[in-house]
């Protein structure tokens, strides 16, 4: 078995046990209020498990956190805070994959835009939930580049096709599904409101 840790599951490792020191949260704590078990956690925290989308969702959702903001962070993490424009090659762009779904995320603003975009793509067959809480502080808006997007918002569902949009308004369970037997490729725009 190798000892090669992924660069962005590290990343992510270090956001996640970043933001549970910073609340000075146990691993006891962070299970009771995300759902998750603390040796998941644990494993996570270390880098020796990527987290699915899910997990993700769980996470964000017990730090009050936008599940863009513990990724995009981990993807665009940089140590300089200036502000620089020009030109980001997508081969250069760190790319996320849930290993329980196989869906992948990809930055496309950098750290310093006023507005988070993410580049989605949603295998066939593949569902992703988040609960309400992983969208406290956010507007978001999902636009469908191609194929097909089921969007479960609570007890609503909509059917997106290529060049729909939605807006997403207050809180709510949400499921990102793909039904066809084509992969779905979707943008997130995402702003962050106040936040704790």
């Amino acid at each position: 078995m190798s000892n090669i840790v992924d660069p962005l599951v590290a990343r992510i490792a270090a956001r996640v046990r970043a933001e549970r020191e910073r609340r000075r949260w146990t691993l006891a704590q962070l299970a009771e209020a995300s759902g998750v078990s603390q040796a998941m956690i644990s494993r996570i925290e270390r880098g020796e498990s990527s987290p699915t989308a899910v997990v993700l969702g769980k996470l964000s959702a017990a730090f009050q956190l936008g599940i863009a903001s513990l990724v995009a962070t981990a993807e665009g993490a940089r140590e300089d805070t200036t502000v620089t424009t020009g030109v980001r090659r997508r081969a250069d762009a760190a790319q996320w994959r849930d290993p329980g779904t196989g869906y992948r995320r990809r930055q496309v603003s950098g750290p310093h835009f006023p507005a988070e975009i993410a580049e989605i793509r949603l295998p066939p067959g593949a569902r992703v939930p988040y609960p309400a809480a992983a969208f406290a502080f956010v507007r978001q808006v999902v636009w469908v580049l191609d194929g097909r997007l089921t969007f479960h918002e609570g007890d609503t569902v909509h059917e997106l096709d290529e060049g729909d949009t939605i807006e997403l308004g207050d809180p709510t369970p949400r499921v990102f599904a793909n039904t066809t037997d084509a992969e779905c490729r979707y943008a997130v725009i995402l702003s962050r409101g106040t936040q704790p």
